[in-house]
């Protein structure tokens, strides 16, 4: 019996995937708990036509990070810090502060989207910060920690 799965299975497949399972397991199990669908000719092109639409939408999201990630790599952030003597920041600076500076510059990121080599920063200097825009996608920024 063929079936499409609506989630991932463990040991079976992932969402959207078409797979030929026993027929008790497809009928007794997969079907009744929702995590999938028989695959009969009406459920087959359904499938199709929603596979096609998500990945024109997949392909528009994918362009958009692209355009945002050509024009985050050509910009250094300042990213302005309190600090005292030897150049040692009170406090330190995060992934939100990054995204503080770049929402004022207009671009929205997430800070889950910012991974950063050393998690906090407690000093004045260059530093780099990888931002995952898409999971395609994945951008190198460059910002400056000034003492304000």
């Amino acid at each position: 019996m063929e079936i499409i799965l609506k989630q991932d299975v463990k040991n079976l497949g992932y969402a959207d995937d078409v797979v030929k399972v026993k027929n008790g397991y497809g009928l007794n199990y997969l079907i009744p708990k929702g995590l999938a669908v028989l695959a009969s000719d009406t459920n087959k092109k359904i499938h199709t036509e929603t596979m096609k639409q998500r990945a024109y939408k997949l392909g528009q999201i994918k362009a958009q990070a692209d355009k945002v990630a050509s024009s985050l790599e050509n910009i250094t952030l300042t990213i302005p810090a309190k600090a005292g003597e030897n150049g040692k920041l009170f406090g330190s600076v995060t992934a939100q502060q990054i995204v503080d500076v770049l929402k004022k510059m207009g671009y929205h990121v997430d800070k889950k989207q910012i991974h950063m080599t050393d998690e906090h920063i407690k000093s004045l200097g260059s530093y780099t910060a990888d931002v995952q825009l898409h999971r395609d996608v994945k951008v190198k920024m460059n910002f400056d920690v000034v003492e304000s």
